[in-house]
């Protein structure tokens, strides 16, 4: 499928939501392109996965700021790479380093450089351990397989609209909480378990 028609379909996908991130943020290694910045030299012209660069262009002909949170211990390659690949000013946040958080620190970064509260931010990862450790932080997390697809971006709008969809549920059964018939019954509008 060429570019141009991919980038077409991810903007037909995202027009199937009412609610969308205002952040989508990628890993880089095995998301973003297919191998590890540590096992390759700055020389190299680097590649992406083939539906990677389309959906980057579509999400920001949509007006949705992009972000990379990797722990590449070997940042400098990995910026060269994007630079090389036309890519380095399209992300409105870079968090590249290495380290044992699973990304939290990453994404708190991210947080404070763009304002974006976590919940209405989308993650792309390969790895399981950083989707558990992100999602615990309200973020929706998507798991890719073979690097960043039209499924998976399905995928990631469609669990993002539900989380949304339940969060504004939540807001107002705790607005309707406070109203004087809710209180007449004296019960808490949630399932506690």
């Amino acid at each position: 499928m060429g570019d141009e028609r991919v980038k077409n379909e991810a903007l037909e996908i995202m027009g199937l939501f009412q609610v969308l991130p205002r952040l989508v943020v990628f890993d880089l290694d095995y998301t973003l392109w297919p191998f590890y910045c540590e096992c390759r030299s700055k020389r190299e012209m680097p590649s992406l996965y083939p539906q990677a660069k389309s959906i980057l262009n579509a999400l920001k002909d949509k007006g949705i700021d992009v972000a990379i949170a990797s722990r590449s211990p070997t940042a400098d390659i990995a910026k060269t790479f994007l630079d090389k690949l036309g890519l380095k000013s399209m992300f409105v946040a870079q968090e590249i380093f290495s380290s044992w958080t699973h990304k939290t620190e990453h994404f708190q970064k991210i947080n404070r450089r763009t304002g974006v509260p976590f919940n209405a931010m989308l993650f792309f990862d390969d790895e399981d351990r950083n989707i558990q450790g992100v999602s615990k932080m309200g973020v929706t997390s998507i798991l890719v397989g073979n690097g960043v697809t039209l499924g998976a971006l399905r995928q990631g709008l469609t669990e993002f609209s539900q989380n949304w969809g339940a969060l504004e549920r939540n807001k107002q059964k705790w607005k309707n909480w406070g109203s004087s018939e809710t209180n007449e019954q004296n019960e808490c509008p949630f399932s506690v378990t």
